[in-house]
């Protein structure tokens, strides 16, 4: 199988029944949607669920991918779809069989190894206390600024996979900066350096 070639190429291959093409996409995918998934759900379990439900999702649309579109976009649409849904089935969950404890105090980053010890930890609880601040963000401010800000998207890539303007894209992130900073301002305990 050719790991060279274009996720276009690829997706084609792919499409026309290549498993092997399929499986070099999601190889070459699967880490970035894990971390924005994350991100997203503030949740490892739920992340991870999401991905394997984005890739099968993808593999049963395939043949609807246009390939004048990127393809990585296209994919970390239907993968915020994913994590939406299921947000949006927990949320039933826990209204029917009552709320459970979903904190997860898991750090989003590991610290450099040439950190002290100390400068680790206090990496850590910033990383940890700014997921949970992420999280906490309603979901459309949270999926602009992760696309934007985490992977690095413009904002027209960014309206183009939320299916929004680009002036709703840049509202977005304005409303989810703020917030975040408000948020992450009250928590005096620890400041993030």
């Amino acid at each position: 199988m050719d790991s060279q070639a274009s996720d276009n190429a690829l997706a084609e291959r792919a499409a026309a029944g290549d498993d092997q093409a399929f499986a070099v996409l999601v190889r070459r995918h699967k880490e970035r949607l894990y971390r924005l998934l994350r991100c997203y759900t503030d949740d490892a379990d739920e992340a991870y669920e999401a991905v394997h439900e984005a890739f099968i999702a993808a593999w049963g649309a395939l043949k609807r991918y246009d390939p004048d579109r990127s393809f990585g976009a296209w994919l970390r649409t239907i993968a915020i779809n994913k994590a939406r849904d299921r947000g949006r089935r927990m949320m039933v969950r826990r209204l029917v069989f009552g709320a459970r404890g979903l904190d997860d105090a898991e750090a989003l980053a590991t610290p450099d190894p040439a950190a002290s010890a100390e400068t680790g930890v206090l990496q850590d609880e910033a990383a940890a206390r700014l997921g949970r601040a992420i999280a906490r963000l309603p979901s459309a401010l949270k999926a602009a600024l992760l696309l934007t800000a985490f992977e690095g998207m413009s904002q027209q890539e960014a309206a183009d996979v939320l299916k929004v303007s680009v002036k709703t894209i840049e509202t977005r992130v304005y409303r989810a900066r703020k917030l975040l900073g408000k948020d992450l301002a009250l928590d005096r305990s620890a400041p993030i350096r």
